[in-house]
């Protein structure tokens, strides 16, 4: 089960990482302000892509800077939700281009529709884990790899990203409801994710196509991409 547990792994290898980043004023900074003060430092995200941080330190740190930014940059300031997501691309990406999460009661399958089918005869926690999973899915897909959504729009008539945004939204609100949302803890992360998943999902793509995959095979077809989910989020607001 994928919990907001990321930001709870630091401890004095990550602050002394943080520290260095910052500079003279790095220590100071961590003993007058917390953790915090230096995660939410947009200069560090620099500092660490700079010097090639990603190679260099532990990748729950990295993503969490990544995704906790990339979320200040649309608003979004809620950091239970940022270690979730983190949590979430950590989770899907450990083993690169793995086809399944560890939890052997769900489904292997990267296509929503198959997720759809399995919940229809699913009860109790695994209904509630596959739900969780339709929103966790949705995301990593909607949010990684928007390129190759495009592309099979485009080629093959594929569902466009409109339907990953509703089915994530979907999952994490109705998995929002059952009591097992209550026993992990998750209820209102779920709420949330739901609420901004559009958002969410954009500012992983802005990610994605800043650091996972900056060569787009079509650059004319990312720029179209990216005008259209500007005028998308903006209709939703």
């Amino acid at each position: 089960m994928i919990l907001p547990n990321v930001r709870a792994t630091f401890g004095r290898r990550e602050a002394e990482i943080l520290i260095s980043l910052a500079g003279s004023e790095g220590e100071r900074r961590l003993s007058e302000g917390g953790i915090d003060s230096l995660l939410d430092d947009p200069a560090l995200v620099r500092a660490v892509l700079r010097r090639q941080g990603i190679d260099n330190t532990s990748a729950p740190l990295v993503f969490y800077l990544l995704v906790r930014h990339a979320l200040l940059e649309r608003e979004i300031q809620d950091r239970q939700l940022a270690d979730y997501i983190a949590a979430v691309l950590l989770e899907f990406g450990r083993v690169g281009g793995r086809d399944r999460t560890d939890d052997e009661s769900l489904p292997t399958s990267f296509y929503l529709a198959d997720v759809l089918v399995e919940l229809e005869k699913a009860r109790g926690e695994r209904e509630f884990r596959l739900r969780a999973h339709l929103g966790n899915l949705a995301l990593w897909l909607g949010g990684v790899f928007p390129d190759a959504i495009t592309y099979r729009v485009q080629r093959r008539g594929a569902p466009p990203m409109s339907y990953y945004d509703q089915l994530g939204a979907a999952g994490f609100r109705s998995a929002a409801s059952m009591d097992s949302a209550i026993r992990y803890g998750l209820g209102d992360v779920f709420i949330r994710a739901a609420d901004e998943f559009t958002n969410i999902r954009s500012a992983l793509n802005g990610l994605s196509d800043a650091l996972f995959f900056p060569h787009p095979r079509d650059t004319v077809e990312r720029m179209l991409r990216e005008v259209a989910d500007r005028f998308h989020r903006g209709l939703e607001r």
